[in-house]
């Protein structure tokens, strides 16, 4: 069930357990070989053929010893976010005479103000067994349109898995958000995308959206160098939702040689599911171009136009090329959105 090719249209979705949104391996039966926390970790992992631990051979993923005995071995992990699962990639890369036979997948949800004792939780089968692959990603539909808070990955019998990511769509309750309340519409936490650029050469555009700042230069959105007059790169982001932006923050973070000479952002109201690559869009400044700076968080609020505006999606445009590292876009939600494009 490897699928390098014909990739599922999931894997464009918000991974929910992802270590850098905030999932979090919380239990496991066993991880004497390699820890649960790298299964939520970035990339496929990697492999170093000469490296060992005092317990054997060193893994990038989480690995069991091998049962002696019956059962099976499980991993509880907290989503960032509540959410819709579409699909998971359960990956074996690198695991290949140590992988486990099968994989299933229950999830539940526990409400974030209850404190709840896992030995208690009813959990869903949402995702029956499945075989695996050595060395493999398996990229598995899931057909359940419940909310859930946490998964627990069940291997058969033990064994090693390098990766668990979760797809799907953040789902948050904008209804328990006061009038005014502030908060960050370009935030991949609050359920903000990324949908389209025309270039992430060097690094992917899902990376502005990020919590925190920039870990390194590669922890951002850096297209290729550009030679041709009067070029720009963008990136088209889908708030969070439909919303007026106050200010912004724009963050160069490591980009020292490499950084845009200046940015513009523009917005847009649009229908959910348009498609940008086709669609003629009028667009409206939002932030008139700025010149920036190396490594340096840049923050606009009295630059911005429009601040009275509701918008679904918006435009970065960086003039000539380069790389940007986050970007915030605070402002307040929509009592009532107009278009449900966000």
């Amino acid at each position: 069930m490897n699928n390098n090719t014909n990739t599922p249209s999931f894997t464009t979705m918000t991974d929910l357990a992802s270590e850098r949104l905030g999932g979090k391996a919380l239990l496991c039966t066993d991880d004497f070989f390699a820890e649960k926390e790298n299964l939520l970790k970035p990339g496929r992992g990697i492999f170093i053929a000469d490296k060992y631990t005092d317990r054997g051979k060193w893994m990038d993923g989480w690995e069991s010893r091998r049962k002696r005995g019956p059962g099976y071995d499980w991993c509880i992990i907290q989503l960032a976010t509540a959410g819709i699962i579409q699909g998971v990639d359960i990956d074996t890369n690198h695991f290949l005479g140590n992988h486990p036979p099968l994989a299933s997948l229950d999830a539940c949800y526990i409400p974030s103000n209850e404190a709840v004792d896992m030995d208690t939780i009813k959990w869903t089968e949402i995702l029956p067994k499945a075989a695996l692959n050595p060395g493999s990603q398996h990229l598995l539909v899931i057909a359940d349109n419940n909310v859930y808070t946490h998964v627990r990955l069940n291997i058969y019998p033990d064994g090693g898995v390098a990766r668990l990511k979760v797809y799907g769509e953040v789902v948050k309750d904008w209804s328990m958000l006061k009038a005014d309340e502030i908060i960050d519409l370009a935030a991949a936490i609050n359920g903000a995308k990324s949908i389209l650029c025309n270039d992430m050469f060097f690094s992917h555009m899902d990376n502005l959206i990020m919590p925190g700042r920039g870990v390194n230069m590669g922890d951002g959105w850096e297209t290729k160098r550009n030679r041709t007059p009067n070029n720009k790169d963008w990136v088209v982001v889908r708030l969070a939702h439909e919303g007026r932006i106050q200010n912004a923050m724009i963050d160069t973070c490591h980009f020292k040689g490499n950084y845009p000479d200046s940015c513009m952002i523009e917005g847009c109201s649009a229908p959910a599911g348009t498609d940008f690559a086709i669609t003629l869009v009028v667009w409206e400044i939002i932030l008139p171009q700025q010149k920036l700076q190396a490594d340096h968080e840049h923050c606009f609020e009295k630059e911005i136009v429009n601040s009275d505006k509701y918008f679904t999606h918006v435009r970065l445009t960086i003039f000539p090329d380069g790389g940007i590292s986050r970007m915030r876009l605070v402002g307040t939600a929509s009592p009532n959105p107009s278009k449900g494009g966000a």
